[in-house]
């Protein structure tokens, strides 16, 4: 999950795929995409759709859109077959295919560098299969910046000063609440929706979102004059497309996939502009130890969560092996547990 650059990143990462129907669609293809968008057809995510629906309708292709405010009840009317795509946060598609929706896993893409060469890797046609789970296809993944944790009081710079804290989790993701836990911390179940609120209003004491959310969802409320925003991200957010295979063209997804990548540049000016956007003195950085802890910290976390089953241990090998082609030197690349 306005008017705002995540929405405008989900709606790029649309608009490409929609624009994408001139050519690989038959005429007359039909087709119902839905699209989150917290603001719903007034949102710019929900505008950038309905334009490229537009052009892909005087090519033969006719897209029903449908806007949902509630990615919850759209993933379910996906599920259910009211609705042929969609396009949600890639936590979101995990149910649908484990192996891309553990891209936004703890601690596993260190940075922009990162995610664009893997999002430029999972276009390739070699990763296609990985790409298919059962009736769905993946066929498009947009970065939507750094997630940040993001605390009331700014004295809250340690884990050790985390204990006891509320923090914001979504209510659905279980990794969340267990990596909120083996910090001492309280986890709230909150989901998209309400997680700013609750932070704005003084609920919980910190959230993790990306910078893109700062200023539409008013966590500037929330960071007051006391807080503070962690120039470490915990992961890179994506968005993503998933379609239901049978209601699109055999070869959509590889041709969607490659001209999604291609986008990236785009997304990530959203990105920093939004970095940029807030004000120099609500960010805080960390010391070189306190990076390398919680480093540790969350791969160990990433290691329990990967042996549970919540992350996919082919994704997981996959981000290690990019990591480590990126910074051999790092100590993780000498050990074979991930």
């Amino acid at each position: 999950m306005l008017r705002h650059p995540l929405r405008k990143c989900l709606g790029l990462a649309l608009a490409t795929t929609l624009g994408l129907m001139s050519g690989i669609a038959a005429a007359n293809t039909t087709a119902t995409f839905c699209i989150f968008d917290p603001v719903g057809a007034q949102g710019d995510a929900f505008s950038m759709a309905k334009d490229q629906a537009l052009i892909a309708k005087s090519w033969g292709v006719d897209m029903i859109l449908k806007p949902y405010t509630d990615e919850g009840v759209l993933s379910e009317d996906f599920k259910a077959g009211q609705c042929d795509g969609m396009a949600v946060t890639t936590l979101r598609v995990r149910e649908f295919n484990p192996f891309t929706g553990s891209i936004d896993s703890i601690g596993a893409v260190p940075d922009q560098k990162h995610i664009q060469a893997l999002i430029q890797a999972l276009a390739s046609p070699k990763m296609a299969s990985r790409m298919i789970n059962g009736p769905y296809e993946v066929v498009g993944i947009i970065p939507l910046g750094g997630v940040y944790v993001m605390v009331r009081d700014r004295n809250i710079n340690s884990i050790e000063k985390a204990a006891g804290k509320k923090i914001a989790v979504l209510e659905w993701d279980k990794s969340e609440a267990k990596m909120v836990q083996q910090l001492g911390a309280q986890p709230v179940a909150s989901d998209i929706t309400n997680f700013a609120g609750k932070f704005n209003n003084g609920q919980v004491d910190i959230v993790a979102a990306p910078a893109v959310a700062y200023k539409p969802l008013e966590l500037y409320k929330g960071v007051g004059t006391a807080g503070g925003i962690f120039r470490f991200p915990l992961i890179e957010m994506t968005a993503s497309m998933i379609i239901h295979r049978d209601k699109f063209p055999a070869d959509f997804g590889q041709k969607c996939r490659e001209y999604v990548a291609g986008q990236m540049p785009k997304a990530f000016a959203l990105i920093s502009h939004s970095e940029k956007d807030i004000p120099a003195d609500k960010w805080m950085d960390l010391s070189p130890a306190d990076k390398d802890k919680y480093t540790r910290i969350m791969r160990e976390a990433r290691l329990q969560l990967t042996a549970e089953g919540i992350y996919d241990k082919n994704m997981m090998h996959l981000l290690k092996k990019l990591r480590c082609q990126m910074d051999p030197g790092n100590a993780e690349c000498s050990e074979t547990d991930e």
